[in-house]
């Protein structure tokens, strides 16, 4: 059963967990269990996707309940109407506390960049809290630095903020293709969780027919708060991100 965050009688939110497909793709061709399809049967009527997870990213999902609205939203979407939220556990610590990523990105990540045409492409980000976890990746260190990013996309690009972060040299953990191995395996044992620790948190968007402003929010699994819980967060001020805090400061508490 599909967690609902919002449902009326044009559109309907989701959480979407990770590791589900939203629908149904010829890269993983052996699969039969789709969002889409869920969702469908657990309201017994058809469902339209606004957009796309990747299938790793857990998340706010949202459909369409009738073909108007699934050109409406498209349309937002595509027209970079719609505000997205993104929480990401990335390697190492970035030097500023925020910045901005604007870089061009092919069109199609699964091919060559080369002889594709680049399109514009932004995301802004944030950071939230660091860590130094006892993990030895490198045997020059007995320990490793991994951050919790805020991420913004400004544009629509496949795999963007996946690709975006790789490209500034953090990238998240848990991304087979665009992260590093040796990160991504050692985590997964400290933490007993193997995902990719990429969260749609957030969603601000109009409604396409009352003009209503939606705000909508699918909090993270219990994996991130566990995760959290591992060492001593704080900002890159210094501040101690107790228990009692970060919640509040995430926007789900």
């Amino acid at each position: 059963m599909l967690q609902i965050i919002h449902i009326d009688e044009h559109l309907v939110a989701i959480a979407k967990p990770a590791g589900l497909l939203v629908h149904r793709s010829s890269i993983a061709a052996q699969e039969q269990v789709f969002a889409l399809q869920l969702l469908r049967d657990q309201l017994g009527r058809p469902v339209w996707p606004a957009h796309r997870l990747d299938r790793g990213t857990s998340g706010l999902l949202l459909f369409a309940l009738d073909a108007d609205t699934a050109s409406q939203l498209g349309q937002a979407f595509e027209q970079g109407q719609a505000r997205k939220r993104y929480l990401a556990l990335v390697r190492g610590w970035p030097a500023a506390a925020e910045g901005s990523i604007e870089h061009p990105l092919a069109r199609d990540p699964e091919l060559p960049s080369a002889g594709q045409p680049l399109l514009e492409s932004r995301t802004d980000w944030r950071s939230l809290a660091r860590v130094e976890w006892p993990l030895s990746v490198d045997a020059r260190f007995a320990t490793s630095r991994y951050s919790l990013l805020e991420a913004r996309p400004l544009t629509g690009r496949r795999h963007q903020i996946r690709r975006h972060l790789k490209h500034i040299a953090h990238p998240i953990i848990g991304d087979a293709t665009h992260g590093k191995g040796a990160h991504n395996r050692a985590v997964a044992a400290f933490l007993g969780e193997q995902r990719l620790w990429l969260h749609a948190l957030e969603l601000n968007i109009r409604h396409p027919w009352t003009g209503e402003a939606l705000q909508l929010r699918a909090a993270p699994g219990p994996e991130w708060e566990a995760m959290l819980g591992r060492g001593e967060w704080r900002t890159s001020e210094g501040e101690a991100w107790g228990q009692a805090g970060w919640r509040e400061k995430l926007g789900w508490g």
